[in-house]
């Protein structure tokens, strides 16, 4: 045997009453007739006790009789079985487990702190009690495997601004990276019988000694992407100026009066503070 086995046990009402039957016979026999002999009735009563066993919702009983895997039983309410079976319980329900933040490399050989939260309960009863030695340390260790995996195939961050599409990144591809988890956590705990019902990452930041580095990095990209704008912007506004005034006739210029227009124009455009207008009342070059 080397699966779940499902098994429904005895109604263990039906077994409260023959113990309570047993009991009081023995005790009635005793009192009534003086006899030893009735002590039998209560012997097997008190034998008939260790039998019952109760189930609650989302719970189950894996059965063992000396050392033989019987059954599991998932049905939630009172039973009875064989006093000799060894009942272990195992929890059905769905359980949270928050990894405590480990410091990995990335794909760039950034260090970097990451947890992940992972969603799992059991659904194979026979392999979480004998396939592994500790279900739920299983679970642990695994899992702070599977994010350390994780964490070195993908960068934190994508700092490229080359027009590119972006590759996928910790920081930024929430949802990819969680589907790459569960997959991976999936196959890890599946030897034990565990279901993975969400895993995500729960915490990620760099680690402190480039904190600050990476900091001033992004806001350094941050700052260039936005230049870039701006400068795609002026250079519209000037083209668009230039345009306008040669077609309306409304001033000719010559190419050094073009050029001067346009260097005054992308000033203003694109310095990141308040400039000042200066009236020229003589020629150009004066």
């Amino acid at each position: 045997m080397n699966q779940e086995k499902i098994i429904k046990a005895q109604n263990g009402y039906i077994w409260i009453v023959i113990l309570i039957a047993f009991i009081a016979f023995g005790i009635y026999g005793i009192a009534q007739f003086n006899n030893p002999w009735f002590i039998i009735s209560l012997v097997i009563g008190f034998f008939i006790l260790p039998g019952f066993f109760l189930i609650n919702p989302n719970t189950s009983k894996v059965l063992l009789l000396f050392g033989k895997y019987i059954g599991t039983v998932k049905e939630n309410g009172f039973y009875w079985a064989n006093p000799f079976y060894t009942k272990k319980s195992i929890s059905l329900r769905a359980s949270n487990f928050d990894s405590e933040r480990v410091k990995v490399n990335d794909k760039l050989g950034n260090p970097i702190m990451i947890s992940t939260i992972l969603v799992w309960r059991v659904h194979n009863t026979y392999k979480a009690a004998f396939d592994v030695d500790n279900y739920e340390n299983f679970v642990k260790v695994q899992s702070d495997a599977a994010v350390r995996k994780l964490a070195s195939l993908y960068p934190y961050d994508n700092f490229e601004d080359d027009g590119k599409d972006e590759e996928i990144t910790l920081r930024a591809s929430v949802n990819e990276v969680s589907d790459a988890l569960e997959i991976e956590l999936s196959e890890r705990l599946s030897m034990a019988g565990i279901e993975v019902l969400e895993a995500r990452i729960g915490y990620l930041a760099y680690a402190q000694e480039i904190a600050n580095a990476m900091l001033k990095r992004q806001q350094a990209t941050a700052i260039i992407a936005a230049r870039h704008k701006i400068v795609e912007g002026a250079v519209s506004m000037v083209e668009m100026a230039l345009e306008k005034l040669s077609k309306k006739n409304i001033v000719d210029l010559d190419e050094e009066r073009k050029a001067a227009m346009v260097s005054n124009l992308m000033v203003v455009l694109c310095s990141d503070k308040d400039t000042t207008p200066i009236v020229n009342t003589g020629t150009l070059n004066h």
